[in-house]
């Protein structure tokens, strides 16, 4: 985010777009693995459609800790059953039971089989070489303290509005929404803060019991809700269902992939993004957990008052342990020196794959929850989920700068 006076706008989809659906079956098949082996190794890609869920990928995991009722068996066989139910109950707890998608009717089909043996002996650890990246890539981190999340406004609020409604959907508080909705949310700033917001777009998926002026008043308080004081834009830019009734969505309306919602699970474009998708898979992976630190350190300098903003590139290249490159960017709000800020972060945190997943003890089976309302801005949780929101360095850096 540059300073000076502009609008900008961000988006967010609800846990039941169908692009979300896929990421949340993909991230459940990851829990699933490291649930019975930490070191597992998941690459799972979900394709969904009108009644219809492809799930396709790689795994490895230890076959000591496979059993029959393990999603992988001794013979290295994929139990295609339970992969199954992973994906109809990760359907049905995001609430699809429509005639063209519902969480027992549908046909599921699994393309699971072992990782390739190429990548495996370039990522693993051997004799006295570390265990490298798993691929190459550029991954982002930002922060900014426009929000006490420490996140853009645009795409906080963008999500706040959608998770909220959600919550009311499934404690049967809103019985005519239903689970497909995105929203958008477009804000002024003056001198590079926000200060009120200029637009409002709701489209979400109902019940056809009730017409758009009902869906415009269920609506209403949840975006009343989120927003600052004063901050409601005016009426006629107040978006819901601009095109007319939304009643045939997800999957049925539209077919979803898994990782095609890379802005929404990060910074709604007020940040860059490295190339790779999050969900789906575990975190050797450095498009997911390098991605995670980034976020952590960049979050940790903002709290700690050594800037408003900040972003963090890293860069890393397949089978190599050590990141090639660390970028740190305070966008002309920092109070230190950037290179040597680059220096106290990487002395404070090993950003070598492993160094990453020990530091933020990633090794958990703790993904199908990010992968619906952003990977950033949440709450930790005390089973480690979301670790990388904490801010457990700012003592250290504070006094690094002291």
């Amino acid at each position: 985010m540059r300073k000076g006076d502009f609008v900008f706008t961000s988006e967010s989809v609800s846990e039941g777009h169908p692009d979300k659906v896929c990421d949340r079956i993909s991230d459940a098949v990851v829990d699933a693995f490291l649930g019975l082996d930490p070191q597992a190794r998941v690459a799972c890609e979900t394709l969904a459609t009108t009644n219809r869920i492809v799930i396709a990928g790689e795994v490895r995991m230890d076959k000591k800790k496979c059993g029959a009722k393990a999603p992988m068996l001794k013979s290295g066989e994929i139990n295609k059953k339970l992969i199954e139910k992973i994906a109809r109950e990760a359907v049905k707890d995001i609430g699809y039971e429509q005639k063209g998608f519902h969480w027992q009717k549908a046909k599921v089909s699994i393309y699971l089989h072992g990782q390739s043996a190429d990548i495996a002996q370039g990522v693993d650890a051997k004799g006295n070489k570390d265990e490298g990246a798993g691929d190459q890539g550029i991954m982002f981190g930002y922060a900014s303290n426009e929000t006490p999340e420490l996140m853009p406004a645009p795409i906080q609020y963008a999500h706040n509005v959608l998770r909220l409604m959600a919550e009311a959907r499934h404690a049967g508080k809103e019985k005519m929404l239903e689970p497909d909705a995105k929203s958008q949310v477009t804000l002024r700033y003056v001198d590079g803060k926000p200060v009120g917001c200029t637009a409002f777009v709701i489209s979400t998926q109902h019940s056809a019991k009730v017409d758009q002026d009902a869906v415009r008043e269920i609506v209403r308080p949840y975006v009343q809700k989120v927003l600052p004081a004063g901050w409601f834009p005016p009426e006629e830019h107040f978006y819901v269902n601009p095109t007319g009734q939304f009643i045939i969505g997800g999957p049925d309306g539209d077919t979803g992939l898994t990782g095609r919602k890379i802005i929404v699970d990060t910074y709604g474009g007020a940040a860059p993004h490295g190339g790779g998708a999050f969900s789906g898979k575990d975190p050797t992976k450095v498009d997911r957990s390098a991605a995670y630190a980034a976020r952590y350190l960049a979050k940790n300098v903002v709290a700690a008052g050594l800037a408003d903003r900040c972003t963090i590139q890293l860069s890393y290249a397949i089978g190599v342990s050590h990141p090639l490159s660390v970028y740190v960017d305070t966008q002309g709000t920092g109070k230190v020196d950037e290179e040597r800020l680059s220096k106290v972060l990487q002395e404070l945190m090993s950003l070598s794959p492993r160094g990453i997943r020990e530091h933020l003890k990633l090794n958990k089976a703790i993904y199908a929850r990010t992968s619906s309302y952003g990977h950033f801005g949440r709450m930790p949780h005390s089973d480690g989920g979301f670790s990388w929101e904490k801010t457990d360095l700012v003592k250290d850096l504070k006094n690094a700068f002291a």
